[in-house]
């Protein structure tokens, strides 16, 4: 058995030791206590960071320009994978 394996038998083990293991609600508080394995993304058409920081730039000016530069990679982005999805 590898050692993740191993310890995630242990973790589970050490979760379900004494009280849980005599309440009626021990699996469903078990697996809300194990992190899960895999993580689900969405994607997206656009940048709901871009388009929260474009709203805000119209309602005040910004003190800094932090954002500045993650607005300019994500309009390259954009642009290339305009170009990507024309040439094909």
């Amino acid at each position: 058995m590898d050692e993740s394996k191993e310890l995630e038998r242990r973790l589970s083990e050490m979760l379900t030791e004494g009280e849980m293991e005599e309440s009626g609600e021990a699996d469903k508080r078990e697996r809300q206590l194990i992190p899960p394995k895999y993580e689900v993304r969405i994607q997206t058409e656009t940048d709901p960071i871009v388009q929260e920081t474009l709203m805000y730039r119209n309602m005040a000016r910004e003190v800094d320009d932090r954002y500045d530069r993650y607005l300019e990679r994500s309009a390259e982005k954009n642009n290339s994978s305009d170009t990507e999805k024309k040439d094909h």
